[in-house]
């Protein structure tokens, strides 16, 4: 869990460095998180239960600070669920373990539609009501991020080994949906990556991050390309069953931890490539705020080929999709992220490197470059709307 001298580094930080930074859970601040729920008629009781049950479990999650359980005084069909966390790590550690995937079960018959979104707290009027824990950060003032009205999610699984190059066809040669979602809401971008037999799908999208996900899940176009790498999945689904299907995108979701942008114009040359960097057992959320802290600070740096960065995280795996100036063997440390005095060995400290096919220290030229190598995706469909 972070401790408290992190979230006030990471708060400095977020404050004082240059680049723009619109996507962050490492900016020191609590998290405020609401579920918004609209129940099928009748099932009131049923989920009460159920909300009873993630209540006490969620209630000994370290980092969770309080919740609270809301009904509509409008429509009682209407319910709304917040939470409020010491930072966002926790929360996503939580949100994203099986433990979570299990205890939110018996809320699925109950429930006809949800909608989650998680807020940093920037700012607070009164006193706080409920005790809070001294881990707890004091109340201090957090930056605003200032994006650009766009949002980045992905998705991660793997394919059975030995089918990798027809899975890669089949992703690669489908043809794209429709970029408008509607007036305020349109796709940007895709860019599909592999790893071995891990498949990294990255979004952009300039509004609302959710209607574009519903949109894309609804297209012809790519629910026939779904269908046709179902029987290259490790893991089986059913994507006509609701239930089969939240279980596969719920496990499979990869969140954006943090997302940076230079202030400075964009070269020329500008490439898009994604890195991935399999952390030792616990350590995904460590090795992802490591790498978060070294793109802010490439952002401040003009001499940095990194134009902009977006890190991943889900339980160990870490994916970090970078923008940068040319090839990245022709500045390996800045490529992977380890500028600076001590900064290899942090990663060493962190990184599965027989995963990954490195071992020994990586301040040796020759395992960079090999870290590298091993680390470097697989390009497979880079996709843009004409327009963005």
């Amino acid at each position: 869990m972070t401790t408290p001298a992190q979230r006030e580094e990471e708060r400095r930080m977020t404050m004082t460095l240059p680049g723009r930074v619109s996507q962050s859970a490492f900016d020191g601040s609590r998290l405020r998180v609401i579920l918004l729920l609209d129940l099928y008629e009748g099932a009131q009781q049923q989920f009460l239960e159920a909300y009873e049950l993630m209540r006490r479990q969620v209630a000994s999650v370290p980092g969770h600070i309080s919740d609270q359980l809301c009904q509509s005084i409008e429509n009682p069909s209407q319910w709304l669920i917040t939470s409020e966390w010491e930072s966002a790590p926790p929360f996503l550690a939580w949100v994203n373990s099986e433990e979570h995937v299990e205890t939110v079960k018996p809320m699925h018959s109950c429930v006809r539609d949800t909608r989650s979104m998680r807020y940093s707290i920037l700012r607070e009027t009164g006193p706080r009501q409920q005790a809070v824990p001294e881990s707890a950060p004091a109340d201090t003032e957090v930056a605003a991020r200032v994006g650009d009205g766009v949002a980045r999610h992905a998705l991660t699984f793997t394919v059975k080994p030995g089918s990798e190059s027809k899975v890669a066809e089949l992703l690669a040669g489908y043809q794209s949906p429709k970029a408008q979602v509607d007036e305020t809401t349109r796709l940007r971008r895709t860019s599909l990556f592999m790893h071995g037999n891990r498949v990294v799908r990255a979004v952009e999208v300039e509004g609302d991050l959710l209607a574009a996900l519903r949109h894309v899940a609804r297209q012809p176009e790519v629910r026939a390309v779904e269908e046709a790498i179902n029987p290259y999945l490790e893991q089986d689904r059913d994507l006509t069953d609701p239930e089969s299907a939240r279980v596969f995108f719920t496990r499979a979701a990869l969140p954006a931890v943090q997302h940076v942008v230079a202030s400075r114009p964009a070269p020329a040359d500008l490439r898009r490539h994604a890195l991935y960097y399999p952390a030792k057992e616990g350590r995904g959320m460590e090795l992802a705020r490591l790498l978060a802290h070294q793109d802010q600070a490439a952002a401040a740096d003009p001499d940095s080929p990194v134009y902009s960065s977006t890190v991943f995280q889900r339980d160990d795996i870490v994916v970090r999709l970078v923008d940068s100036a040319g090839d990245l063997d022709r500045d390996p440390v800045a490529a992977l992220g380890l500028t600076g005095p001590g900064k290899a060995a942090e990663l060493e400290r962190l990184l599965d490197g027989a995963a990954i096919g490195v071992e020994g220290s990586l301040e040796t030229e020759r395992n960079l470059n090999r870290l590298l190598s091993h680390a470097d995706m697989l390009p497979v469909t880079d996709r843009s709307s004409t327009d963005s």
